[in-house]
């Protein structure tokens, strides 16, 4: 089968199309005919190689989300998946694929009326929304402020947010025109990517989602109101400073918190609920997807240059 691996780590260059075997379903796995494979910011950092420490080596299969058919099934898992359309986490390898494999709790059944190219731009990224503003503590009339909201997380997050009762839901963004795009999906203050801008946004956020990390956190910690949450769901933009945390100390007498989210702290099964709910909710077009562009397996390379130079918005997805 086809397949995208990392052959040298750094830029999109270094992937590469290659011919492996078909993975076999291991007791508890189901195999999946991929029709729909998400592209990740996580991808993007594990194939720069800023996660090696962390055991990715050069040949990684990259890929943690697909869509497809279930078929076959091992040791363990009933036959009766077989044939049906599903969602599945791969684990962080082996979804740049035509076939790929998961454990069958990772796996969800599609409702009808939602494509897989939909499920895969929700079903990781609106997880980690769902409870990186549970995490936060939103609540009804408090402000919001989502750094990198033009991503799937982002997107989402702003979405729900609004569909919440905050008071305000600032977003940071590259263009007027995708300004344009999150205040239709619910967002009523448009900042730029320092922070800066938005005639009449709050001068304070109580919460503060951020996608991005780098060398800018800083500057977004003292945007916090007094007893104020801070959530770093992601490091697209690159690790934070390493002094970071002087900021928070600095401003002790303000109550201030951060934390970093993961949603792999959250239980399975609590995962695969929020999913089903927000899968249903996409399906009858009560939650908004946004998928940027739809792209063959082979045009991986291509993909990873867009997300590079903050091209997309949305989601971008490989069909085999």
């Amino acid at each position: 089968m086809k397949a995208v691996v990392i052959r040298t780590f750094g830029d999109p260059d270094g992937l590469e199309v290659v011919d492996v075997p078909a993975p076999v379903p291991a007791p508890g796995q189901v195999q999946i005919a991929t029709e729909a494979i998400g592209v990740g910011g996580v991808d993007a950092v594990i194939r720069r190689g800023t996660l090696a420490a962390y055991g990715f080596r050069e040949g990684h299969l990259l890929g943690s989300e697909v869509a497809g058919r279930i078929t076959a099934v091992g040791e363990g898992v009933d036959a009766s998946w077989i044939g049906r359309r599903v969602w599945a986490f791969t684990g962080l390898s082996g979804g740049y694929a035509e076939q790929a494999v998961a454990a069958v709790e990772n796996v969800l059944a599609l409702p009808d009326g939602l494509t897989g190219a939909d499920a895969v731009t929700l079903g990781g990224s609106g997880v980690v929304a769902h409870f990186a503003l549970e995490r936060a503590r939103l609540t009804r009339g408090e402000t919001l402020l989502v750094r990198g909201a033009a991503g799937s997380i982002g997107i989402t997050a702003v979405q729900l947010a609004a569909r919440d009762g905050a008071s305000a839901v600032a977003i940071t963004t590259s263009s007027v025109e995708r300004g344009a795009r999150l205040r239709d999906l619910g967002a009523t203050h448009v900042l730029d990517r320092s922070g800066e801008g938005g005639p009449g946004a709050p001068a304070g956020f109580d919460v503060v989602i951020d996608v991005v990390g780098g060398p800018q956190l800083p500057l977004f910690l003292d945007k916090l109101n007094p007893n104020g949450r801070y959530v770093a769901v992601g490091v697209v933009g690159g690790q934070p400073p390493a002094d970071f945390g002087m900021r928070l100390m600095d401003a002790f007498r303000r109550s201030l918190s951060f934390a970093t989210f993961s949603s792999d702290t959250v239980p399975g099964p609590d995962r695969q609920a929020v999913r089903s709910s927000q899968f249903a909710d996409a399906a009858h077009g009560d939650l908004r997807t946004v998928v940027h562009e739809v792209l063959p397996l082979d045009q991986a390379a291509p993909a990873h240059r867009a997300m590079d130079a903050g091209e997309v918005f949305g989601r971008v997805v490989l069909v085999p």
